[in-house]
């Protein structure tokens, strides 16, 4: 029988919450009390298939790399490899070529396949199983053994494993956060919906796969599996978004064209002016692939897939896994985080903040699900006796808390929290108070009761007639059920005074972005004998024991975190399905400035009206998978490079939009994770922040070795060219192997050291860098070619003036020639020192933050010694010896550019720029 595709199985039944609970099975054809038989369930998974969304297909190996050896710079670096090995039938340039595209080729290919395995180490964890009824009796079977007709039962703490229509509900409620962005959990229910159109928040009858069942038990039937899902419908559309070049990879392709043209010129023109001078086709040919090598900086690859690769292993070690080396340097260019509110910005941990009770106001310190903390009074006055309430905090409550973690409702955790700083064990509460009935929360009546038996005396005297109810709910719910309220005079009647000033209190609470809840109770007559069936008719006469304030708290770090990137020129904008008032509140706390609005305000403006307005919203509540794509897509319009972050399935579209997506390691859905640049293993939004500076320093890394590798390439083709005009040489100044080994030692360790350096001090009050900016701007080329301009002065003069400057030499080619080409050298050693930092003097503790460097440097100066002064090198290197003065000589004409840039960066410091970033 052949599988059903997805889209069919989406659309077979896509209104089940219009049909009832018995419409629903009968469509299904099964039996509620049974469930489905074990033949039956294998002819649906035929027809159906396994329970799961369909995984991205593997991108072979062999792809991997022709796309790697693809890349323009590649390209450019095989062409010279070829020529080199054709013209000059030597096998030591092409050699070298090729071992740099190898290493490039594997640099890229295993940091490529580290982020896949970590990411496969965070998706395998331990699937998930259910309860379902087959064959008559309950099992327990895997998620992906799940069939549409199944029939599943639900506890608080369950993960709902397929989409499906409640049958059965008591007092249900679900966290759809991962799906609709709405943090608090949504009260379920069983009676048909009218509207076929509903949207997903308003289908209060139906489950949907990754959501959390935070209360109650409910049975469900199994509507829709795998990609027919709600999940499965966002993750189909991934596929319809595009992915574009990383600004790095543009970057990149740009440069690669430009040497690609500079090397053809060069090499064109030192060929005419050989064939004005009348050199022979062979010379002219070895010199032109000479400087077609010196031209072309055949590490660049190789030093940006290094560089990229130990950013992302320092960001891995922080908390953030990368699955694409060019994402690295895609956070150093961000101007705008979108960002999810729930579990990024915050906790994700329901915390009492503020307690009205007695007629005062009390603050309560401490964090999250942990018992820690302290209700502070804020006067000289001594707490009242609040034990009435904690009580009804502990008792009104299926919240567990087990060492910090919660099974059940966010806010009933956050209650049972309360209690226990109060003072309450909230498991022996339980225990000696023992619950008889209770009236489950209901989205239409707001509130939970419970009724409980007196507790024993610890006297030996008969336990005390009446059982005692205690409620908790909306105030605007249970206060038209209280007559009376606590105080310190004890209970008093609830007068109009007093109801305004309750009033005035829960306003005050929510305009902080609290959600209130009020907490209340009543002792029943002596002969009451309360029944789940006669609950809510004695959930009347009670007495007011206290109001809470409780809101999901904004993560201390994030703050910093915000703080950090608005100082660096990075707007924030918190994207969130939660109210609008919450928001804008948890937005005040952050420090977070912007407008607020809400989705359907988006929906009044059109798509150039919103990118106009898009970069001045601060906060965007109650919004849909769509509202963020769009926001995404509007800032993205004015020119910016935008990262989102997020963990929900909802998140997922946007994820992948962006210029770079972040998904939450922890808590993220594997759709989420599966459409992100990057993931976060601890969730915390502040390692997006270090992310970012990590990627700025990246990049600054990557346009030092850049400005240094142009430089020595200038400096090669200004002296070929001015000593094949001038006539100052005979012939090549330099022969090929030399070129080629300025090239090896300098494009070898100290190169790649440049990658290690760390962010300069004040790299995070840069502002982002246009995204349209290329790697090479005026100033930058300006800086280039005027080294290397100083660069061939130099090394010109010391090889057309060693005879006059050192007699004993006269007439000795290769003299002249080794102290020119040792010269050389030590430009490229000083300006190494020059390009780290574009304001920083080298006579500073920031020379000394990278040892590499130096180690890199001093095996430079060693080997430069060895191909001089040793016998067996200088025949390999046609090289000579040179005395402890000749060295001297040309350490300090090789210093002048370290003098020059210094002048340079005092006058930047001066003129008070904190960063020549031009």
């Amino acid at each position: 029988m052949s599988t059903t595709s997805p889209a069919a199985a989406a659309t077979e039944h896509a209104a089940w919450h219009t049909l009832s609970a018995a419409e629903t099975t009968a469509a299904q054809d099964v039996d509620v009390r049974a469930g489905l038989a074990a033949s039956e369930v294998d002819d649906r998974r035929r027809r159906y298939g396994p329970n799961l969304l369909r995984k991205p297909k593997r991108v072979p190996t062999w792809r991997k790399i022709v796309r790697l050896l693809g890349e323009k710079m590649t390209i450019v670096l095989l062409v010279a490899a070829v020529v080199s090995a054709v013209v000059s039938q030597e096998l030591e340039t092409p050699i070298v070529i090729l071992v740099v595209i190898i290493l490039n080729t594997v640099l890229n290919y295993v940091q490529e396949r580290r982020a896949e395995s970590s990411l496969q180490a965070l998706q395998q964890l331990s699937e998930g199983k259910a309860v379902a009824r087959r064959d008559g009796t309950e099992l327990e079977v895997q998620f992906s053994d799940l069939v549409p007709g199944d029939i599943v039962l639900l506890d608080a703490g369950d993960s709902v494993p397929a989409d499906g229509r409640i049958i059965e509900n008591a007092g249900l409620q679900v966290a759809e956060a991962t799906l609709t962005g709405e943090s608090e959990p949504v009260g379920k229910t069983i009676p048909a919906l009218d509207d076929a159109e509903l949207p997903l928040t308003d289908r209060t009858n139906m489950l949907f796969m990754n959501t959390l069942v935070t209360r109650g038990r409910a049975t469900m039937v199994v509507t829709d599996t795998g990609m027919g899902t709600a999940v499965g419908g966002i993750a189909v559309l991934l596929n319809e978004v595009k992915n574009d070049q990383t600004p790095l990879q543009r970057r990149i392709d740009q440069l690669a064209q430009l040497l690609t043209v500079a090397a053809l010129v060069v090499v064109a023109i030192v060929f005419v002016l050989g064939l004005l001078r009348g050199d022979s086709w062979t010379e002219l040919l070895i010199t032109a692939v000479s400087l077609a090598v010196a031209t072309i900086p055949e590490g660049l690859t190789a030093v940006v897939a290094f560089t990229l690769a130990m950013g992302a292993s320092r960001l891995a070690a922080r908390g953030a896994i990368i699955k694409q080396l060019s994402a690295v340097e895609t956070l150093g260019s961000v101007s705008h985080i979108a960002t999810d509110k729930t579990g990024t910005l915050t906790m994700n941990e329901m915390t009492a903040r503020r307690l009205h009770t007695h007629g005062r106001d009390f603050r309560i310190t401490g964090e999250g699900y942990s018992t820690d903390g302290r209700i502070l009074t804020g006067d000289d006055r001594p707490l009242p006796d609040l034990t009435e309430a904690f009580l009804t905090m502990a008792l009104c409550n299926d919240a567990v808390l087990n060492d910090g973690v919660l099974v059940g409702d966010p806010t009933e955790g956050a209650l049972a929290v309360l209690a226990e700083k109060g003072g309450i064990d909230v498991a022996a509460a339980r225990r000696t108070h023992p619950r008889v009935a209770e009236v489950p929360f209901d989205s239409d009546y707001k509130f939970m009761a419970t009724f409980h038996r007196p507790a024993e005396p610890t006297t030996g005297l008969p336990r005390p007639p009446g059982h005692r109810c205690f409620a908790k709910g909306a105030p605007g719910a249970l206060l038209p059920l209280t007559d009376s309220v606590l105080t310190d005079d004890g209970i008093r009647p609830l007068d109009a005074t007093m109801q305004q000033r309750i009033h005035d209190t829960i306003q005050e609470l929510a305009g902080e972005g609290l959600r209130t809840i009020m907490v209340a109770g009543r002792t029943l007559d002596a002969g009451t004998v309360p029944g789940d069936d006669s609950g809510r008719s004695l959930v009347t006469g009670l007495t007011l024991y206290a109001i809470v304030g409780i809101v999901d708290p904004p993560r201390v770090e994030a703050a910093k975190a915000i703080a950090v990137a608005l100082g660096a020129g990075i707007r924030v904008h918190m994207i969130t399905g939660d109210h609008l008032v919450t928001a804008s509140a948890i937005a005040r706390n952050l420090g977070l400035p912007g407008e607020a609005a809400a989705g359907p305000t988006l929906d009044d403006l059109d798509d150039h009206a919103l990118a106009a307005r898009a970069a001045d919203y601060g906060v965007l509540a109650r919004v849909t998978p769509a509202h963020k794509i769009r926001v995404v897509r509007a800032l993205q319009a004015g020119g910016n490079v935008v990262a989102m972050t997020g963990d929900g399935v909802n998140d997922a579209p946007a994820l992948k939009q962006a210029d770079i997506g972040i998904a939450m390691g922890i808590t993220g859905t594997d759709v989420s994770k599966g459409a992100a640049n990057m993931i976060l293993t601890d969730d915390n939004f502040s390692t997006i922040v270090a992310a970012v500076q990590e990627g700025r320093g990246i990049y600054a890394n990557i346009l030092k070795f850049v400005r240094f590798q142009l430089t020595t390439a200038w400096g090669f083709v200004l002296i070929f060219l001015i000593a094949g005009v001038t006539g100052w040489a005979a012939g090549a100044p330099f022969t090929a192997l030399q070129i080629l080994w300025v090239n090896i030692i300098m494009d070898g360790p100290p190169a790649l050291a440049l990658g290690l350096d760390p962010a300069e001090p004040g790299t995070m009050s840069w502002p982002p860098r246009p995204s349209d900016e290329p790697l090479l701007t005026r100033d930058r080329m300006l800086r280039i070619l005027g080294l290397g301009l100083v660069m061939a002065a130099g090394t010109l003069t010391v090889l057309t003036q060693a005879s006059a400057l050192f007699p004993d030499s006269a007439g000795n080619a290769a003299f002249a020639t080794t102290l020119a080409f040792t010269t050389f050298v030590f430009y490229q050693v000083f300006n190494l020192l020059n390009v780290r930092s574009d304001t920083h003097s080298v006579f500073s503790l920031q020379t000394f933050t990278n040892r590499s460097i130096w180690l890199a440097l001093t095996a430079v100066i060693i080997l430069q010694v060895l191909v001089v002064q040793m016998d067996v090198l200088q025949g390999l290197f046609d090289t000579t010896s040179l005395t402890s003065g000749q060295w001297g000589l040309c350490v300090l004409v090789g210093s002048s550019v370290l003098w020059i840039e210094e002048v340079r960066k005092a006058i930047v410091r001066a003129a008070g720029h904190r960063a020549a970033r031009r």
